[in-house]
């Protein structure tokens, strides 16, 4: 009898260990899943994460042009790569701000599950940062390819 409860024992123990050990691998595989596959609000955040940086570079350059604008005048190329460079900075904080209203912290910080409304907006938010994205990019290159003229 005794026996018996020690290998009842026994076995209740490897069957929990068993289990842990497969919860744990099944959530070390979801985490590696999840590292390999970002979700697209993360890749929609990362959009935004590798531009946010370049703001400062926008109200640099636009500071560089301004004489330059002035002194040549509203129709030189100078002037419309500064309006560029603004506009490309107002691309992004109006981006910023229509995604902030849409989307809540719990959403885009920790991957609350988007309601199905959201799911679209999201597709419509990432072809919107991709053309912010490419705004700042083609107005920062335009704008440093004329001061480098100078």
């Amino acid at each position: 009898m005794k026996n018996l409860v020690v290998i009842l024992a026994l076995l209740g123990m490897f069957s929990a260990f068993s289990c842990k050990e497969t919860k744990r691998a099944e959530a070390d595989s979801k985490e590696k899943v999840n590292l390999e596959e970002p979700t697209k609000m993360e890749h929609v955040m990362k959009i935004h994460d590798e531009v946010m940086p370049k703001m400062g570079t926008l109200g640099k350059l636009v500071g560089q042009l301004k004489p330059l604008a002035d002194s040549l005048g509203i129709n030189s190329a100078e002037a419309k790569a500064m309006k560029d460079l603004q506009d490309a900075n107002k691309a992004m904080m109006d981006w910023m701000q229509g995604f902030g209203n849409r989307f809540d912290a719990e959403e885009i910080m920790k991957g609350k599950e988007l309601s199905d409304e959201k799911k679209k907006w999201l597709l419509e938010e990432e072809e919107k940062v991709i053309q912010v994205k490419n705004d700042i990019n083609t107005s920062i290159k335009k704008a440093q390819e004329l001061l480098s003229q100078q």
